[in-house]
């Protein structure tokens, strides 16, 4: 038999596919990346966390950051209504090594991150489309088709990293949704946003009303991020195109009025709609998922590029030592696994939490007692969760959220009031 052309074939270029490609290229491995779009396209997901930092040195693009990104050292949560708003900053986390990222416009970091893949040995086909595959004891068969035609390429390995598109997840039905996580989004990129001063710039805020909530994430000098966030049910009873129901979310909050005054649209609105999901498998004998391809839990705390890159860092790994040591691929394969699944459940958890009138409550009543601040924005840097130091104080949040259900151990919010058949205010809790 004929031996795989390919150590390892990726289908997609996006952060997870270009991080696995660049280290296993690195590695000298034989890879292909698989890219469907031609770079740059555009992408939604600006925000970096700090823990990213470090891998981005590892891939060899951390220097590259400046001149593209918005330094960022934390965030802001605050009332639609203007009643509440909290400001955290990295410097404060519990134990972090790492205290600031950056904001990017993702068409230039994506091409970034793809171009190095190139410049470390990868073999890069954008325009690219997978359009069946096989899987033997031995290899892996993908019919493609690009520029050049159709053909048949083969390889030890697949790596997934094709994003909501999942070609993996979709060709073996992995694919589960949360029912309780489906939502819409719209969003868009605008000049004249309001900034605060100094550090404060680069700050990604989270404004929440009652049944919704939005994201302003600054991408360069100019242009900021704007999105909303709010269940597909009510979007559909709407009736409301995303267009208009972004512009009537933002006039009908008091802060996103004052921060958009200003403001005009430099894009489309784009939108997406019931997003969430995890794949029940994220390994088989010759193909792994990583990134989006994997799942998908929500846009709320930017966890999205930076499980893109862990996971991609990891898949990598494993595979390496599959290719080295074949006896370790099943090994090795389930510990990424019960890795990858462990910390989506960690945030799955958070962001369930967040979708809680109590949430918002709490967090923006901040407490240094027993450093539950500083671990809660350790959580939000990037920190996995591993060590029991944050752990048990992560256990005692949510203990308090479940305790202000019923006693308000922190000031609670005004109910919502009613305008223009609007329930945005202030989160009651």
């Amino acid at each position: 038999m004929q031996s795989p052309t390919y150590d390892v074939a990726i289908i997609g270029g996006g952060p997870a596919g270009s991080t696995a490609a660049i280290t296993l290229a690195g590695k000298g491995r034989k890879v292909v990346v698989l890219e469907k779009e031609k770079f740059p396209r555009f992408h939604i997901g600006e925000s970096l966390l700090p823990y990213s930092m470090s891998a981005l040195d590892r891939l060899g693009i951390r220097d590259r950051m400046p001149p593209i990104g918005v330094p960022k050292h934390g965030g802001e949560v605050a009332t639609a209504c203007g009643q509440r708003a909290v400001k955290f900053y990295f410097e404060d986390g519990f134990r972090l090594e790492q205290r600031q990222a950056y904001q990017v416009e993702r068409s230039v970091f994506d091409q970034v991150l793809l171009d190095r893949a190139r410049e470390v040995g990868a073999e890069v086909r954008e325009q690219t489309h997978v359009e069946q595959m096989t899987f033997t004891d031995m290899e892996v068969g993908l019919s493609v088709r690009g520029a050049a035609g159709s053909e048949t390429i083969r390889a030890k390995y697949l790596l997934d990293c094709s994003g909501r598109s999942s070609v993996v997840g979709q060709h073996f039905d992995l694919k589960v949704t949360y029912p309780h996580l489906q939502k819409f989004s719209c969003f868009a990129h605008y000049e004249g946003v309001q900034r605060d001063d100094g550090r404060d710039a680069g700050h990604t805020r989270l404004v929440r009303a009652d049944d919704h909530w939005f994201w302003l994430i600054p991408i360069d000098d100019q242009r900021t991020s704007v999105g909303l966030v709010m269940d597909t049910a009510e979007y559909k009873r709407r009736k409301l195109s995303p267009d208009e129901m972004l512009q009537w979310a933002i006039e009908d909050s008091v802060v996103m009025r004052e921060r958009m005054r200003a403001a005009s649209r430099v894009t489309k609105v784009h939108s997406a709609g019931d997003y969430s999901y995890r794949n029940r498998e994220l390994t088989g004998d010759r193909w792994m998922l990583a990134g989006d391809a994997a799942g998908f839990i929500d846009p709320i705390f930017s966890t999205g590029v930076f499980l893109a890159i862990h996971s991609g860092e990891a898949c990598a790994g494993a595979i390496d030592e599959a290719l080295t040591n074949p006896r370790r691929r099943a090994a090795r394969f389930r510990k990424y696994a019960r890795s990858l699944n462990k910390i989506m459940d960690m945030y799955l958890r958070f962001v369930t939490a967040w979708y809680r009138d109590e949430f918002v409550s709490v967090f923006t009543m901040p407490t240094q007692h027993l450093q539950l601040a500083p671990a809660i924005n350790a959580v939000l840097a990037g920190n996995l969760g591993s060590s029991f130091s944050i752990w048990w104080r992560m256990q005692l949040f949510y203990l308090v959220l479940y305790l202000q259900r019923y006693v308000p151990l922190c000031p609670r919010l005004e109910k919502p009031t009613q305008r223009g058949g609007s329930t945005s205010g202030c989160c009651a809790a």
